[in-house]
């Protein structure tokens, strides 16, 4: 008999063999078309912990010989490792894009950040995309080409980037600084919502 009780921990997290189940009846299969198996998820998950640290989404073996997975985690897999139509990278900006608007309405806050408030030079492009000079002066390229030459200009014989131009290097050509900032907000949120009161990475001692 399933319990009340144990509806309501499914609502906040899941062991692996029930995200297998929920995977088997969303259809979901590997990128070859077989359907997930228990390494297939296990794989998964660590691709999820490794680029996602911060967001707590699996717990520790404590008490128990198994991990479980916060529903958050579980629709991770489902929107972005599992999805075939976006690159892993666009799905995963999506994800946090998403999330971050489900926590601002539900929590009643708004965005009121502003991560590209700077013009930049080369030099301060490299160190703020942690990329060498020839992969910024090729990504700045790409910007001019997409009829953007108005955010690059040229200050006492130096190339500057209007902070506009920044966000749009950021947003078209090093996704993975935008998906940090996103990942960042996201988890400034998530301590939001459970200072409210609301369950987020409590195992209730099932760990």
């Amino acid at each position: 008999m399933y319990t009340d009780s144990q509806q309501i921990l499914d609502r906040i997290f899941l062991s692996y063999n029930k995200i297998l189940k929920k995977l088997y009846n969303l259809g979901l299969t590997t990128k070859h078309g077989k359907e997930i198996s228990h390494i297939d998820l296990r794989k998964a998950i660590d691709v999820m912990i490794k680029k996602h640290p911060t967001c707590r989404w699996r717990s520790e073996k404590v008490k128990s010989r198994k991990y479980f997975v916060l529903v958050e985690g579980y629709y991770w897999l489902t929107q972005v490792y599992f999805q075939k139509e976006k690159s892993l990278i666009d799905a995963d900006i999506d994800f946090f894009k998403l999330r971050i608007k489900q926590y601002e309405e539900l929590l009643k806050v708004e965005y009121n950040e502003n991560w590209w408030n700077e013009n930049m030079d080369i030099k301060q492009l490299c160190e703020y995309f942690n990329r060498k000079d020839i992969t910024v002066r090729k990504a700045i390229k790409k910007m001019c080409d997409s009829r953007l030459e108005e955010y690059k200009v040229l200050i006492d014989n130096k190339v500057v980037i209007s902070s506009k131009g920044v966000e749009w290097i950021c947003k078209n050509i090093f996704k993975q600084k935008y998906l940090e900032l996103l990942e960042r907000y996201k988890m400034e949120l998530t301590d939001l919502y459970i200072e409210a009161g609301y369950p987020y990475d409590n195992f209730f001692g099932m760990n």
